[in-house]
């Protein structure tokens, strides 16, 4: 039976709008109609209450929520309860993120991604693989042991096809051209991140096939006076996509802002980079033997490197708002249209119109989420 969401405020293409319900029709939106339509009086309805209805969020940065890490536990199961922690606060899809590791392990992740895409495990769009072809001088709280130069059986790893997409997160000038060409051509996404490289570097690979940068500012070259760096080149490039971090701990607000002005509409994109303590009681967990403490919204290893962080999507579109400055309608296609299309999901996911699947956030007007939706069915509600 058509399922129609009624009496809310709902985030279409075109802006807030009220006053027309939301068809929905075996996990797709059928179309937007009002009140007196034909299909709306003879649907199941479901009362939002005056909230806004938007668009799903999808986060490309996961490495953990509800207790699990997904390095530690890379199988369907934690997938699964990485997913449902994510979903307390909007998230209807997202790419779960294997830091830099054995090649053994990143078999297993991958394995892992393509069986709970094969069984529906809800919101998994694929796999985010940051590293290991990275850089020391930029590790971050990577483990440097783990870092090593692609060769051909990492490329056929990673490239191997599968239902989801592949999201490779590398460091351009510890890859030749060859191999950023058969990545790109073999459909992975491919992100810079972790990187020394300059900016001429960075340029070149851009021209190669590289697709967006992992979280803007944090474990790459600056932007200087005479050497624009990587953040230069991610700034300049219009084609090109960023994700960000905006839990007010990895970039200051000012600096998300000037970024977000100079960087070309729609390439700006929301991450959370999360963590285990995510959706979950414990604020500790271990990393390469090592106990992390969030604290205060912060993950930090005892001598202050930030290790990921404590965010969750619905925050971080309200922090979008409040600390930076952006528009309601803007963060929240941060969170989701924008992404969408970064992943090349645009046709199916990101939006509330016709022929798109119907994931949905219920938010309050604090920008709470109220309820989550992915597929046309409710997977959380706050009541």
């Amino acid at each position: 039976m058509t399922l129609a969401l009624v009496n809310g405020r709902v985030l279409t293409d075109n802006g807030f709008q009220s006053g027309f319900a939301v068809l929905v029709d075996d996990g797709t939106i059928t179309g937007l109609a009002l009140p007196s339509d034909p299909r709306v009086r003879a649907a199941e309805k479901h009362d939002l209450g005056g909230r806004t209805l938007l668009p799903g969020f999808i986060d490309c940065q996961v490495n953990g929520g509800g207790g699990v890490l997904f390095n530690d536990e890379p199988t369907v199961d934690a997938i699964r309860r990485i997913g449902e922690a994510h979903a307390k606060f909007g998230t209807t899809g997202f790419l779960p993120t294997l830091i830099s590791d054995d090649a053994t392990v990143m078999a297993k992740a991958i394995d892992a991604v393509n069986e709970a895409v094969a069984q529906g495990v809800p919101g998994v769009l694929g796999i985010h693989l940051e590293g290991p072809f990275i850089a020391p001088e930029r590790k971050g709280v990577h483990d440097p042991k783990k870092f090593r130069i692609a060769n051909a059986d990492d490329i056929a790893m990673v490239a191997r096809r599968h239902g989801g997409v592949t999201l490779l997160t590398l460091a351009p000038e510890r890859a030749d051209d060859a191999v950023l060409r058969q990545l790109v051509e073999n459909g992975v996404i491919v992100c810079a991140g972790h990187t020394a490289a300059d900016y001429d570097t960075t340029v070149k690979a851009l021209k190669l096939g590289v697709r967006g940068f992992t979280h803007l500012f944090n474990a790459m070259t600056p932007f200087t006076s005479r050497e624009p760096g990587v953040v230069g080149a991610a700034l300049d490039d219009e084609g090109s996509w960023c994700g960000l971090i905006a839990d007010g701990h990895h970039v200051h607000p000012a600096s998300l802002r000037v970024a977000i002005k100079a960087k070309a509409r729609a390439k700006m994109i929301l991450v959370t980079d999360a963590m285990p303590p995510v959706g979950s009681d414990d604020p500790n967990f271990v990393l390469k033997g090592e106990t992390i403490t969030a604290r205060d919204g912060v993950c930090q290893t005892a001598d202050g490197t930030l290790a990921g962080s404590a965010l969750d999507m619905a925050t971080a579109v309200r922090n979008t708002v409040e600390m930076v400055g952006v528009s309601h309608d803007e963060a929240a296609r941060m969170a989701a249209t924008y992404p969408a299309a970064f992943l090349g999901l645009d046709r199916t996911h990101g939006h509330i119109a016709a022929g798109y699947r119907a994931d949905f956030v219920v938010a309050d007007e604090d920008f709470s989420v109220a309820e989550t939706w992915i597929g046309g069915k409710k997977v959380y509600s706050k009541a």
